[in-house]
């Protein structure tokens, strides 16, 4: 099975391998082959955005990868099928020694009918954002992140790949690089202007390696990571009393949600969000509408 070019490492051997298996020993048809081989590839291009090792795969990885299917306008229908693919893939990789465990063991499936996972309340949200201790080094640049991804709805590979001259805070305003690198200037906030403001001033040029240009660093002194910021994201909401299942992308689909409740034109939030169709958009009008409907019901005399 010959997969599109520009593939490589263990994880393209692995799948190659397996969609071998799937061919001769267990005589599945080309079509069927040929749908596994897409759905492994766009999971290793996913996965091959940064340099990290196979056996790193755990459940968080899964998780934001079917995030990003959701914010690709994917049917939870169509998520499932990425699951399942992913799922005997791994238990492949587990049967020849390759990793130890399934990362997909304790994903759920997606719920065939919903576009969009839960969002935060308002008040979730502010206690999530609050709760890093900002007299500790990272609790600066936590506040300064969590800040950032709500006031801007990015993505998370769009927080991580924020530069100092990505951002503007005299203006009030960020740039950021989504899907095609596609530019967009998303408005920054008062709050979260000043958390960036506090971090650039008293912690980034303390761990940020000579001619960095990252705006969010480590104590390595390199780029935060996608999956260090997913870990992050856990283990504030848990801090915060958040019992609700939670990923970065929530936060983004929070940001979307709140705007459009409170008002917001929805061609307005189709640019903040770097939706190229406004179909994509729409998908959070459902959210909307019930709280609509909930409103309507309590205050209309004839609701």
């Amino acid at each position: 099975m010959r997969r599109s070019a520009g593939m490589d490492g263990e994880l393209d051997l692995l799948i190659d391998g397996y969609l071998a298996v799937l061919k001769v020993e267990r005589g599945l048809g080309p079509a069927t082959v040929e749908a596994y081989a897409r759905d492994l590839t766009r999971f290793a291009r996913f996965w091959g955005q940064e340099p990290r090792p196979l056996d790193a795969l755990d459940r968080p990885a899964i998780t934001d990868f079917l995030s990003t299917l959701t914010e690709d306008g994917l049917s939870a229908r169509s998520q499932a099928r990425f699951l399942s693919a992913l799922r005997g893939f791994f238990k492949y990789c587990v049967e020849e020694r390759h990793l130890t465990r399934n990362p997909c063991e304790l994903v759920g499936s997606p719920r065939v009918g919903r576009r969009l996972p839960g969002v935060l309340s308002r008040d979730e949200v502010l206690r999530l954002v609050e709760r890093p201790d900002r007299a500790t080094p990272r609790g600066v640049r936590d506040a300064a992140m969590l800040h950032t991804m709500y006031a801007c709805g990015l993505r998370v590979s769009e927080l991580v790949g924020l530069t100092l001259g990505d951002v503007n805070l005299e203006a009030g305003f960020v740039q950021a690089f989504g899907k095609g690198r596609k530019r967009r200037l998303v408005p920054l906030g008062a709050v979260a202007r000043e958390r960036i403001a506090d971090y650039l001033a008293r912690q980034r040029g303390a761990w940020a390696d000579a001619g960095e240009s990252a705006l969010f660093v480590t104590e390595r002194g390199g780029p935060m990571t996608r999956q260090g910021f997913w870990k992050l994201v856990v283990r504030y909401a848990r801090a915060a009393g958040i019992a609700q299942p939670i990923s970065p992308h929530k936060l983004r689909h929070s940001f979307a949600t709140h705007l459009l409740r409170g008002g917001a034109d929805l061609r307005a939030v189709q640019t903040m969000l770097g939706h190229a169709d406004i179909v994509t958009t729409q998908v959070y009008t459902h959210v909307v509408g019930d709280h609509l409907q909930a409103m309507h019901a309590r205050h209309h005399p004839r609701g």
